[in-house]
């Protein structure tokens, strides 16, 4: 090679890489500035509720009943219907979402029936909240008659949050390395041992942010819960009783024009909650991890 061509090959390499590093920089600089964005907007509504909604929080707020259809009083009952809902709803979604989890993973052979499972648990993912409470509305409190109650609302959010909760534990399961498995068997533990004992350990993390997942949406949700749970104020003193979730508190108080403060006060528990469950499974997943 001539030294005109060696230089016009290294001119052109030059260019090539040059205009690469650009557009790198380029793409760089856009997915920074769509972090900065999702951050800006987060800290501006969450911000927002937090100044017109903590100078309402009190003692009295968070240890008496709502009064008036929540134009007075606080929010005790509420917070207890809340958290009612999400232990019943986890009782039976968690094992069950991650039950199926192991099943296609570990032991069922891949084939139509398993890719057309898979493909219903993603389109139950797809539908709109307000059709699982017309669904648990119709069924659940109808035809089975449960009334209106947690176990009626504990049911239906079961359902909202088990494909969420099958997905990712199936993901965090497929993750785990197969010399993981392999290890286990070849010092003669059983299939199932290796999985209680290896896998889902390994995997809990991933588990772990599914049932977050889950908690958010049920925390959240709403349509459903009108339709399953009701909204009569007070707290649940059986699990046949209906009641009030803070979600739905606070769309009574938005939607109503009841009371502004009340209504920032009720979102800004809401927030202060689902951060606490963060806290408290963020600091279980850090022992687990030290343990493992």
């Amino acid at each position: 090679m001539s030294d005109i061509s060696r230089y016009q090959h290294t001119t052109t390499l030059k260019s090539i890489i040059n205009k690469k590093s650009r557009q790198e920089k380029i793409a760089f600089g856009l997915m920074r500035l769509c972090s900065f964005l999702i951050i800006l907007i987060l800290t501006g509504i969450i911000g927002n509720i937090l100044i017109n909604g903590l100078p309402y929080i009190t003692v009295d707020f968070l240890t008496t009943e709502p009064k008036d259809m929540g134009r007075a009083g606080g929010v005790a009952s509420v917070i207890i219907t809340t958290l009612y809902l999400i232990i019943f709803s986890l009782i039976i979604a968690t094992p069950i979402g991650i039950g199926s989890a192991i099943f296609l993973t570990e032991y069922a052979k891949e084939g139509k029936i398993i890719k057309i499972i898979r493909f219903c648990t993603e389109a139950l993912a797809g539908i709109p909240s307000i059709i699982f409470g017309l669904f648990g509305y119709v069924f659940f409190v109808v035809f089975l008659d449960f009334k209106y109650s947690m176990v009626s609302g504990s049911l239906t959010l079961s359902l909202m949050i088990l494909p969420i909760i099958i997905r990712t534990s199936e993901e965090a399961i497929k993750a785990v390395p197969r010399p993981y498995r392999e290890g286990s068997q070849a010092l003669g533990a059983t299939k199932w041992y290796t999985i209680y004992k290896i896998v889902l350990p390994t995997a809990a993390p991933g588990i772990m942010t599914g049932i977050i997942l889950g908690i958010g949406r049920i925390v959240g949700e709403t349509a459903a819960v009108i339709y399953t749970a009701g909204s009569s104020l007070g707290i649940p003193n059986s699990i046949w009783r209906p009641g009030r979730t803070l979600a739905v508190h606070l769309y009574i108080l938005a939607s109503e024009g009841l009371s502004k403060s009340h209504m920032y006060a009720t979102a800004t528990v809401l927030i202060i909650i689902v951060l606490i469950i963060n806290l408290i499974v963020k600091q279980l997943l850090g022992r687990l991890k030290i343990s493992m």
